[in-house]
């Protein structure tokens, strides 16, 4: 049987602007535990590596020394679980889809592709946002921060859901917005589309890529060939 053609999707800043949520969840969290909040546009600089991570980064840059002390281990978890719980029930108050996103899953539906979203986002919170904003169903997989003992940039990451899914990495294309995106995929030798305006501080020309797009319109004519 011919294998299928498989696309990997990363979920914030690619398929979803998720930024406008995201940060009224941080910010709901940094005052309750004294931090200053940060604007739409500064979240999108911090997200990519988790909701830990980007807590950490947006604290670092305040207050390094006392975030990197042993015992505020137990806050940064404490600061987690919080943020968690508020974004979960406000997941899609202001998220809107990638323009030209919900055509193009159509059009490699249509293609019978294979798809799968792999994202640093826990894995409830991303199949919850996916099914919410009206695009689960057209994925046949969902990893998550915590769906293996690893994560992006890990190429595992990318190259466990291509075998779960049977398929094949030369078969295989990574849409991303992140240098966590593509330094997997580069890591796994699969091709990276990369959105121009990504959840990241880096410039796209410092960025791996071997395509760069503004948004989904006119993706076809790239995917099509390396079909």
């Amino acid at each position: 049987m011919k294998q299928k053609f498989t696309i990997l999707f990363d979920l914030d800043g690619t398929l979803v602007d998720t930024a406008p949520d995201l940060m009224r969840a941080h910010n709901h969290v940094m005052k309750q535990f004294g931090y200053p909040t940060k604007s739409t546009d500064e979240i999108r600089n911090l997200v990519g590596q988790g909701a830990g991570a980007m807590l950490g980064r947006s604290i670092w840059g305040q207050a390094k020394k006392e975030f990197s002390k042993i015992e505020d281990e137990k806050i940064k978890n404490q600061m987690v679980k919080e943020f968690v719980d508020f974004y979960g029930k406000n997941i899609v108050n202001e998220s809107k889809l990638i323009r030209g996103v919900k055509e193009f899953l159509i059009w490699a539906k249509n293609k019978k592709m294979s798809m799968a979203v792999c994202t640093n986002k826990q894995e409830n919170l991303s199949i919850d946002l996916l099914k919410k904003i009206g695009i689960y169903d057209f994925f046949e997989y969902i990893a998550g921060h915590n769906t293996f003992d690893y994560c992006k940039p890990d190429p595992r990451h990318l190259t466990s859901v291509i075998e779960i899914l049977d398929g094949d990495i030369k078969k295989s294309l990574m849409i991303g917005d992140s240098e966590t995106d593509a330094n997997a995929a580069k890591a796994a030798g699969i091709p990276i589309i990369l959105l121009e305006d990504g959840y990241t501080e880096k410039n796209t020309t410092e960025i791996y890529h071997n395509h760069l797009i503004k948004d989904f319109i006119g993706i076809e004519k790239i995917v099509s060939k390396y079909l």
